[in-house]
């Protein structure tokens, strides 16, 4: 098994306090809050609300969310919570658009490693 930077953030309160003390950066198909942890590893949270679609739709946006993530992970700075959310411009968008939106929120936040 590789070794995993990340976990899931699952709490409600977890996502309540990134939510209010978190700063956030928005575009074209993703809103992007992030909040220092105090820990080693990130922790990714993401919320695709019925907005976006049906749950087959919702639950694609999440895998190409989480997969793009993932791929990328060893360029984000440790030590944050990310809550990244989909808006209902994402129920229609490839994989590539996730992507670059993705990034481009995290260059925005300034969480990528130099």
């Amino acid at each position: 098994m590789s070794y995993k930077f990340s976990e899931s953030l699952k709490r409600n309160i977890d996502f309540q306090s990134v939510y209010k003390k978190g700063k956030s950066y928005a575009n074209k198909y993703l809103v992007m809050y992030v909040l220092e942890n105090r820990m080693e590893k990130n922790r990714l949270g993401i919320s695709v609300s019925k907005k976006v679609g049906n749950s087959i739709v919702r639950h694609k946006v999440t895998r190409l969310i989480r997969e793009s993530y993932r791929l990328h992970e060893n360029i984000f700075n440790s030590g944050l919570d990310i809550v990244v959310i989909a808006r209902s411009s994402a129920s229609s968008v490839s994989y590539w658009e996730i992507e670059s939106a993705l990034l481009h929120l995290a260059k925005l936040h300034h969480i990528i490693k130099k």
